[in-house]
């Protein structure tokens, strides 16, 4: 995803910062300020956390191979838990460890459309 240390508009024109930070109402970032990289590592942390335990919530994966774990975080990470769940055909070839037939939901999807580097990166990693 790369790294800011101010606020960014993402590929969707939402306002992000650090390493994808979802810049929420509730947040009290200032549009013009420079975060310090500690300070944005402990969202990044606490973000990719959250990310972790909902898969965990939702996924069986202790089954899963590490790099199909991984991908799964990051896509959960970069898409919410509630949009991740909507990949319906990709989660049940994940769960039946068909990897080809999960990575070709990926490319048939919305997401791709938006961010096909980071999709093909994901794909590779998966088939690897």
């Amino acid at each position: 995803e790369g790294f800011r240390d101010k606020i960014y508009l993402d590929q969707l024109g939402h306002k992000t910062i650090g390493y994808g930070h979802l810049v929420k109402k509730s947040d009290k970032f200032l549009i013009s300020k420079k975060y310090s990289k500690k300070f944005l590592n402990y969202i990044f942390e606490k973000d990719f956390e959250k990310a972790k335990k909902n898969l965990e919530k939702n996924h069986e994966v202790k089954r899963l191979p590490k790099k199909t774990h991984g991908v799964l975080i990051e896509m959960v990470f970069q898409l919410g838990i509630i949009n991740f769940l909507k990949f319906k055909k990709f989660n049940y070839f994940i769960k039946k460890n068909k990897l080809y037939m999960a990575s070709l939901e990926m490319l048939d999807s919305k997401w791709y459309k938006q961010t096909p580097k980071r999709v093909d990166k994901l794909i590779k990693i998966l088939l690897s």
